[in-house]
């Protein structure tokens, strides 16, 4: 009996060498794999004035985000309670947006280095003063009003400015990565930043924040300061002439595989991403949650965002099929999420949409910049920033009414339904274009459809 135990231990001593063997194997080959996975993730940060730049972002970018929250707040305590006077801050910081194209002239003519450091030391300045004016207990109403207004302002230059930039920092072949982390990025900070503020709030009062606020910009300075010049891809600038501006929309025109993106692009983000409302409708009419519920659920889209934008930066250069694919995928999930009928349903089918969402703006910002001439960058993302953010007030205030008229989920719903009209509308261009049947481009972006 002792000799079969013995026995049957050497046998188990010989195998557990080469089970460890197999082990240690695989161990490493799944380690090498997850190595060769972050490096393509991540593939951006090798390079030092991306690296700079990106460090100077997540602070700015959460800053940002604190002032956000603590702006809303403010207005909401100055007006008591007026959703109109929120309404309005809201409007007068994107109304500029519509000159984004003047923007994206002044970034193909000038540095685009140091158009940065004048902006972003335009926003502290900005913030700062929003900071110092409520701390002294002189603030008024009037005064955000303007600081919201000159926010718009200088972001008109700074947006189209900073996504051209991208490429000076990496070059052409990086540029597809560059851009989906700095998505990554703003999503860290949008998670992280409201967090960040309701602390802030809490311990020190609102002006804390905006003064948090003009300090993080600090570090986006030192960043760009930081850079090497002689490292940078820059693109030969643009003298000053007139018909700039008719220049790149005939540019675009000429090119379908620029305004085709751009059309999907300004129907999904009109009608289709008006979350920061409908969100909170259904949290408060629908599910009858309160504020923290909604901040959940704000989260809970957020993740999923963030998600998406390092899923779109292990990916090399997007196709319009990619486009195409993920704003079904997108518009189908937003008809599901409006249709949850539970608050934890809800939760979940956010996370897959804000993931979606994320994959398809950060495939149509990097195929408008991969398909554009370094010369007529800064225009032509000028009329990308116009096209994503020009129909939001449009959008959102669409989305607030049919929520009033029809309900919550009827806005979601339609959101999803003229998002997925567009994409099929653009897939059938494509295939006119093209000269392939509808029904075969059907079949070649959802395999198995017939």
């Amino acid at each position: 009996m002792k000799d079969a135990r013995r026995a049957d231990s050497a046998r188990s001593g010989e195998a557990q060498p080469a089970l460890a063997a197999g082990r240690g194997e695989g161990w490493r080959t799944g380690r090498a794999e997850a190595t060769r996975r972050a490096s393509r993730t991540f593939g951006s940060l090798h390079t030092r004035n991306y690296r700079l730049f990106a460090t100077g972002q997540v602070i700015s970018n959460t800053g940002s985000w604190m002032q956000r929250v603590a702006q809303d707040w403010l207005v909401l305590d100055l007006t008591h309670n007026s959703g109109t006077a929120l309404g309005i801050t809201t409007g007068l910081q994107f109304l500029p947006m519509v000159f984004s194209m003047w923007g994206g002239v002044v970034a193909d003519r000038y540095p685009k280095r140091y158009i940065l450091m004048a902006t972003q030391a335009s926003m502290g300045g900005l913030a700062l003063i929003l900071g110092l004016l409520a701390l002294t207990g002189r603030v008024q109403i009037w005064n955000v009003y303007v600081l919201a207004l000159g926010l718009g302002m200088v972001t008109v230059v700074d947006n189209p400015t900073r996504q051209a930039f991208a490429a000076e920092m990496v070059g052409r072949d990086g540029m597809a990565n560059a851009i989906a982390l700095n998505s990554a990025v703003f999503n860290l900070a949008r998670i992280a930043g409201p967090a960040v503020a309701g602390l802030v709030i809490s311990a020190v009062g609102t002006p804390a924040a905006f003064l948090l606020n003009a300090a993080s910009y600090g570090a986006v300075l030192i960043s760009l300061k930081l850079m090497n010049p002689a490292a940078l891809y820059q693109a030969e600038r643009a003298r000053r002439a007139q018909g700039q501006l008719r220049e790149a929309l005939a540019y675009v025109r000429a090119r379908p595989a620029l305004w085709m993106p751009l059309v999907l692009v300004f129907f999904v983000a009109t009608f289709g991403m008006n979350f920061q409302v409908t969100t909170a409708l259904m949290s408060r009419e629908v599910f009858h949650t309160g504020a923290g519920a909604f901040g959940i659920a704000s989260t809970a889209f957020a993740v999923g965002a963030l998600g998406g934008a390092l899923l779109a930066a292990r990916r090399g250069r997007p196709s319009l099929r990619l486009l195409l694919v993920t704003s079904l995928v997108f518009s189908a999930l937003e008809i599901g999420t409006g249709m949850m009928p539970a608050f934890w349903s809800f939760l979940v089918a956010l996370v897959p949409t804000g993931l979606a969402v994320l994959i398809f703006t950060t495939a149509a910002n990097s195929s408008t910049q991969l398909g554009t001439a370094a010369s007529m960058r800064g225009r032509v993302m000028g009329l990308y920033l116009l096209v994503f953010l020009g129909g939001a007030p449009i959008g959102s205030t669409l989305a607030g009414w049919a929520a009033a008229q029809f309900g919550p989920r009827v806005s979601i719903v339609a959101g999803g339904l003229i998002s997925l009209a567009a994409t099929v509308a653009v897939a059938a261009m494509l295939a006119r274009r093209q000269r392939v049947p509808a029904r075969s481009l059907l079949r070649a972006l959802v395999p198995g459809a017939s």
